[in-house]
């Protein structure tokens, strides 16, 4: 029975871990709308808003140290912990007294929220079976949803309760990790040894050049591609004469599509293989990124979900196939990979 389940989609852990995903990024998205408050109430300057930014990214490069950690001793506390984690680091900012203590918040929600980057989608990929694909799709919907939810939860929380109600907020990520541990304390872990036995205990520099010098072109060019697609989408049509309520419009379809692409472009790298996703992915995204700028703004409408679904389906192969190639470190080379996708995306955006 054991050995059965270990080679099986384990449908109901890789939910929960995609739901406390899917819980800690509501919270951890409510810093934007809460700076132009912060901005009025302690009169800061630009430079000070976009610095608390910083506070909260910078201990996304601690992501491969904490994978590693994921790798040798019990993850489990990494993912039930860090949505309480960050739900009280963050709902606390709306009483803050000062800059000084919105800092020390935000670099606490950021070293949880690296820690569930890097350890989540590995204890995912070891509850997916063979369907490590078909996981990664599901940690990214609930990346997408939480990134979605936490602007407007904010907001209407801060509406509803005022500024200093916001510790409220809190509830819900406390409840939401009390549920997890429920759920999460009955997954049985253990280091697999016979994964450690062939791949060695620690895998070398050597082993991962191969494998992560290609995975970071990747991602610099999905990067571009991002950009285009989303970033600079809104700009672009405002440029060529849509209305503001238009070109948002045009970034949830996007979004929304693209969504649906990573939970089936998951899906379909198992079955498929992962090097077809991604190649045809890579490849007809920039065409239609291409059709998307030189067509009518009738053709640009029907683009829209396409170029969402084939340009965001491919994470989910991406981050599937570090793991594919060393199965007793993902938490390591999800780390890195949580890393270097960081950093390519702020060099370029």
């Amino acid at each position: 029975m054991g050995e059965r389940a270990k080679h099986r989609f384990d449908t109901g852990s890789v939910g929960a871990i995609a739901a406390a995903h899917a819980v800690h990024d509501t919270y951890s998205a409510f810093l934007p709308p809460m700076l132009p408050v912060f901005v009025e109430r302690l009169a800061l300057s630009r430079a000070d808003a976009g610095l608390l930014t910083v506070f909260l990214q910078f201990p996304s490069f601690a992501q491969p140290w904490l994978g590693r950690l994921g790798d040798r001793v019990d993850p489990r506390p990494f993912v039930i912990l860090t949505p309480a984690v960050t739900a009280v680091a963050m709902s606390l900012l709306g009483v803050a007294p000062g800059y000084a203590w919105l800092a020390v918040l935000l670099v606490i929600a950021g070293c949880s929220s690296a820690a569930l980057h890097a350890v989540g989608p590995a204890l995912a990929g070891r509850r997916s079976g063979p369907a490590v694909g078909r996981a990664m799709g599901f940690w990214m919907v609930g990346g997408e949803a939480g990134r979605a939810m936490g602007p407007l939860v904010v907001a209407s929380g801060i509406r509803i309760l005022g500024l200093k109600g916001t510790p409220w907020l809190m509830l819900a990520g406390l409840l939401a990790s009390a549920m997890l541990f429920g759920r999460l304390r009955r997954i049985p872990w253990r280091r697999d040894l016979e994964q450690v036995k062939r791949h060695g205990e620690d895998v070398r520099l050597a082993a991962l050049v191969p494998v992560m010098v290609p995975m970071a072109g990747l991602l610099t060019a999905r990067a571009f591609i991002l950009a285009v697609i989303t970033t600079y989408l809104p700009l672009f049509l405002r440029e060529a004469g849509g209305s503001l309520w238009a070109s948002g419009a045009a970034l949830t379809v996007v979004e929304v599509a693209g969504v649906a692409g990573a939970l089936l472009g998951g899906a379909a790298s198992d079955r498929w293989g992962r090097r077809r996703l991604i190649a045809a992915s890579m490849t007809l995204t920039p065409l239609l990124v291409v059709a998307f700028v030189l067509g009518s703004s009738t053709v640009r409408m029907a683009l829209l979900a396409p170029m969402g679904f084939v340009g965001l389906s491919v994470a989910p192969s991406l981050m599937a196939s570090v793991q594919d190639a060393f199965p007793a470190d993902r938490g390591l080379v999800n780390g890195i990979y949580q890393a270097m996708n960081f950093v390519v995306r702020s060099v370029v955006v």
